[in-house]
């Protein structure tokens, strides 16, 4: 669920970004391996059990089609005590966009995400944080995310 730029200060050891776009995916500077696969048409991410220490959404949850399932298979490839973590803003692509995201506040789409983690059922507590200050000037960001346990 990534693009041709990751937003990390310091760059992971060892980041596999997983997308459905070829050349944006072999654009990030910071990707050490591509991986293009869609997760609405098969939520399974082609990765082995526990090979994973973190993962993030960037941007993306808002177009899952299956994300209970997603957010399963995430915890799937996740070690032990991984955290996987949603980020999102409230701009978006409206065509891709699931209807009930439009339709939906930011508070609700933090708790819609909150969800996600509480109904795959193999994560602790979510955790849900407004990145930007609230007088913050662009689009806000906002995370939720939550351990593997």
């Amino acid at each position: 669920m990534s693009s041709w730029v990751s937003h990390f200060r310091v760059p992971p050891r060892k980041l596999r970004v997983l997308g459905m776009n070829t050349v944006e995916l072999e654009a990030n500077p910071m990707a050490a391996e591509c991986i293009i696969h869609d997760l609405n048409a098969d939520p399974r991410i082609p990765l082995a059990d526990t090979t994973v220490d973190d993962a993030v959404c960037c941007v993306s949850v808002d177009y899952l089609t299956r994300p209970v399932e997603v957010f399963r298979d995430v915890a799937r490839v996740l070690r032990p005590g991984g955290r996987f973590v949603c980020t999102f803003s409230n701009r978006l692509f409206p065509t891709k966009a699931i209807r009930g995201w439009l339709y939906a506040s930011d508070d609700d789409h933090c708790r819609i995400v909150a969800e996600y983690f509480n109904q795959a059922r193999v994560y602790g507590s979510a955790t849900v944080s407004r990145r930007t200050p609230p007088d913050h000037r662009g689009d806000p960001l906002f995370a939720v995310w939550a351990t593997r346990l």
